[in-house]
């Protein structure tokens, strides 16, 4: 049994833990209310920017863009985000479980013929550490610190290039999707090629619109931005999603030191108890004895 000096260290050594969690919690959420004011301040534009892209192929029947090129696929592109720092709970171990499922559906092409651009440290040194011959892409661990819409057309450009020029027939998007501060929902997105699928999004662009130069020029101009803000777009959330994992998961280490903290306190009282009554019943005893 733990003796009481025993006991009050872990106490106190529970309680500092508690405030580290404490602290961090508190840090996370202001680091949430700033990614969501981010997504928030750039969802409308991208909103709209796909609302005008779906009402202009609504309105067009014969357009073609060699972005929605379909082909056999011989060589594919993963571009999988994660955080840069841990205690985000269970938010980095299910992106690579997402990235696992995925190299095993891709295994017949090889892992020669498969490209990994990992966003963030964690997924980054992870897909070191498998020892695999994929292609690994770059380094974008500041992406994750300091999302930057700039920084993101970078590299959609350097895909859609790629894409053009068929090094690669296909790019997929695996990121955890915030739905809530409670919930991300780990996520599968198909980049490239292109899905354009006509539908009733906002008010479709009448066709006696006059459209300079023609509707194939502005949706070829449109179609690259869509790309842009959409890669933006899944930085932001993979980015507000990281911090709302992360101040649950301090939550439930703080909301844990306090269970933790109840049971040692009683455990303390319990034992002091007993030290005090075994105390005093050695004053009784000897007194007793002296009679």
């Amino acid at each position: 049994m733990a003796s009481l000096k025993e006991i009050k260290g872990r106490i106190a050594s529970v309680k500092s833990t508690q405030k580290i969690t404490s602290a961090m919690k508190m840090v996370a959420s202001a680091a949430l209310r700033k990614a969501q004011s981010r997504i928030e301040s750039f969802l409308p534009y991208q909103q709209k920017l796909d609302e005008m892209f779906h009402s202009f192929v609504s309105s067009v029947s014969d357009y073609e863009s060699n972005l929605k090129e379909e082909r056999e696929i011989q060589r594919v592109a993963i571009v999988v985000f994660s955080s840069n720092s841990g205690l985000c709970g269970a938010f980095n171990s299910n992106i690579l479980k997402l990235l696992k499922d995925c190299l095993k559906k891709y295994k017949p092409l090889s892992y020669e013929n498969i490209e990994i651009y990992p966003v963030g440290k964690k997924i980054e040194d992870q897909v070191r550490r498998m020892n695999l011959p994929v292609k690994i892409k770059g380094s974008y661990i500041e992406w994750m610190d300091k999302p930057n819409f700039e920084t993101a057309k970078l590299i959609a450009n350097e895909l859609v290039n790629n894409f053009l020029s068929k090094k690669i027939d296909k790019v997929e998007l695996l990121y955890n999707h915030f739905k809530s501060a409670g919930v991300q929902k780990p996520t599968v997105e198909q980049y490239l090629p292109v899905v354009l699928q006509k539908t009733n999004i906002g008010n479709p662009i009448s066709t006696d619109y006059i459209i300079e130069p023609d509707k194939a020029t502005v949706l070829d101009s449109l179609l690259p931005k869509s790309l842009h803000s959409k890669m933006y777009a899944v930085i932001l959330d993979s980015a507000t999603a990281e911090q709302a994992a992360r101040v649950v998961a301090m939550q439930i280490a703080t909301d844990n030191a306090g269970e933790l903290l109840d049971g040692l306190t009683i455990q303390y009282n319990k034992q002091r108890q007993q030290v005090i009554t075994s105390e005093l019943l050695d004053i009784i005893g000897g007194s007793e004895a002296l009679k």
